[in-house]
């Protein structure tokens, strides 16, 4: 069973996309990470899932190390969030899961679409 998960990371401090994120997905429940990653300059993360070994009421935790892209930026904030960290589950194996995040380098908005079935 194969399931997406899938983020758009925008940048609210000059409107553009938030490139070069290292991002993991880890199940809690198993303690298994399940894949490690970087955005696409476009600021994006398409990864294929398995969650074949996964029960079917896992957690999950999605980290974004912001702290290298803040590092990055011409400007530097050296107050900047190290990291943000996202929990939810999967109920549905072969769903997509979308997790866009907004960022700035004190806040960020982020939230979890609903399960998009895979035809």
């Amino acid at each position: 069973m194969m399931a997406i998960v899938s983020s758009h990371i925008l940048d609210a401090t000059d409107g553009t996309h938030a490139g070069g994120i290292q991002a993991r997905l880890v199940s809690l429940t198993s303690a298994r990470q399940l894949f490690a990653s970087e955005s696409d300059p476009g600021g994006r993360i398409l990864e294929n899932v398995d969650v074949s070994e996964e029960a079917p009421d896992a957690r999950y935790e999605l980290t974004f190390s912001t702290r290298p892209y803040w590092d990055r930026k011409p400007v530097p904030s050296p107050h900047a969030l190290d990291e943000i960290v996202l929990r939810f589950t999967m109920p549905d194996p072969e769903a997509r899961y979308h997790l866009p995040l907004i960022l700035s380098s004190h806040g960020y908005s982020a939230w979890v679409s609903a399960p998009e079935q895979l035809v």
